[in-house]
């Protein structure tokens, strides 16, 4: 499999190449973070900050998603990539001062990480859309599946790396190795040749590009359902793989360690599912049914995972939630790209992204009031089931079933054509 990967990154360019490395390094030090971090709350303020931090987090992403989206349409992306990184590995040089200095203060946390969100809400819907200003459109499919794996590894790494250095050296030297891996991102990003800005687009005023990029989404059918849902879907979702994780493991006794081999399970499936086991998925049982079912296969893991004490089959879990997850990704965000107008790609994506974020508050809400009364075992089990009678509306989305089974090729332009006023 190594051996094929390798092979096909062969046939493309350098600063898609470039770009990969970059995104690697970038997820690899943001698994850093997410280990370190909500380790560092929770182990000095416990459920009840914790629960605000990852809620507040959601909240402000919310507000500078939608503000902020344009900017992907409008300016050159590996400026605006490179920049937020290099604001985020400052924001980290700080916040690993103040851990190294002993200094535990929640509001100084989250005005810090504040920082780190405005800069996300920048770089994500940035580097979701690039690939498709870097490769021609035949090697468009393939390009954004190698991203996801690259983005995986990262995954995979992170948490493992960071789980060790937060056991063996502690918060602040997994906060500093965090701002590091930052920097190193920012400086690959910077030398991505750059991509051009969508015609026209800086000559429309920034809240028409953000009209436009709304209106899109809600008066198309298939979107406006299938955001509907995965709203629903995350509610349940991001608690699982978010706040609860540390609570999970502090919860059993175990050390910071376990919390990183936790998050490295979920990157290894995310990992086995990008390098080609999701597509292997989906040629056997249809895009469709591989979305949906890996989507209830991620209410059972969550299921599991409440209901088991055993460290191994809580990772075995996490494992299986990553596959799941990558599968969903790959079978719908390729289509999802394909289909959406070049000049629409960052907005929508970060409408994308901004209602997740809304879910992303909720959901942790939802949890830390539920702490107040059943412990973190019981609302695995009750977010899985939740998760798992939510992801049954993905089969009356309108039209999902069949945009889904559509072959790649008439997947690309779909949007424009069936609905062109929408994309003027």
């Amino acid at each position: 499999m190594l051996q094929a990967t390798a092979r096909r990154l062969g046939a493309f360019s350098g600063p898609f190449r470039l770009l990969l490395i970059s995104d690697s390094l970038m997820l690899l030090s943001l698994m850093v973070g997410h280990v370190a971090v909500p380790w560092w709350v929770a182990s000095e303020g416990g459920a009840a900050h914790l629960a605000i931090f990852a809620a507040s987090m959601a909240g402000a992403s919310f507000i500078a998603l939608p503000l902020l989206s344009p900017m992907g349409d409008r300016v050159d992306k590996k400026l605006l990539i490179s920049g937020g990184l290099a604001l985020m590995a400052i924001e980290g040089l700080v916040l690993a001062g103040l851990a190294q200095a002993g200094i535990y203060h929640l509001g100084w946390i989250m005005a810090l990480e504040l920082c780190a969100v405005v800069a996300m809400a920048a770089i994500m819907p940035a580097s979701f859309s690039i690939v498709a200003e870097l490769l021609p459109a035949s090697q468009l499919t393939e390009g954004l599946g190698l991203q996801k794996s690259a983005q995986a590894i990262g995954r995979l790494m992170g948490p493992a790396l960071g789980g060790a250095v937060l056991a063996l050296a502690g918060t602040a030297a997994a906060l500093w190795l965090h701002a590091v891996l930052l920097a190193l991102a920012a400086a690959l990003a910077l030398r991505i040749k750059a991509a051009t800005p969508a015609p026209g687009a800086s000559e429309r005023h920034w809240l028409q590009d953000l009209r436009a990029g709304l209106a899109a989404k809600w008066k198309m059918p298939l979107e406006r359902g299938w955001t509907f849902v995965s709203f629903l879907v995350m509610i349940f979702f991001s608690p699982g793989i978010g706040m609860l994780v540390p609570l999970k493991v502090q919860s059993l006794g175990l050390s910071g360690a376990w919390l990183g081999v936790c998050e490295a399970g979920l990157s290894a499936g995310m990992l086995l599912g990008s390098l080609g086991g999701s597509v292997w998925v989906a040629q056997r049982i249809g895009r469709f049914n591989a979305s949906v079912w890996a989507i209830l296969i991620e209410g059972i893991s969550m299921l599991g995972i409440g209901l088991t004490h055993q460290p191994l089959l809580i990772v075995l879990g996490f494992a299986v939630f990553g596959a799941c997850i990558a599968t969903v990704q790959m079978v719908g965000h390729t289509h999802r790209m394909l289909a959406i107008p070049q000049a629409y790609r960052s907005r929508m994506t970060a409408v994308n992204m901004m209602v997740m974020q809304v879910s992303g508050v909720l959901g942790p809400g939802l949890a830390g009031v539920a702490l107040l009364q059943i412990g973190v075992d019981w609302i695995y089990a009750v977010f899985g089931l939740g998760l798992f009678l939510v992801g049954l509306g993905y089969r009356w989305v309108p039209g999902y079933r069949d945009f889904l089974n559509l072959p790649h090729e008439q997947a690309e332009g779909l949007y424009a054509r069936q609905h062109p006023s929408l994309f003027r």
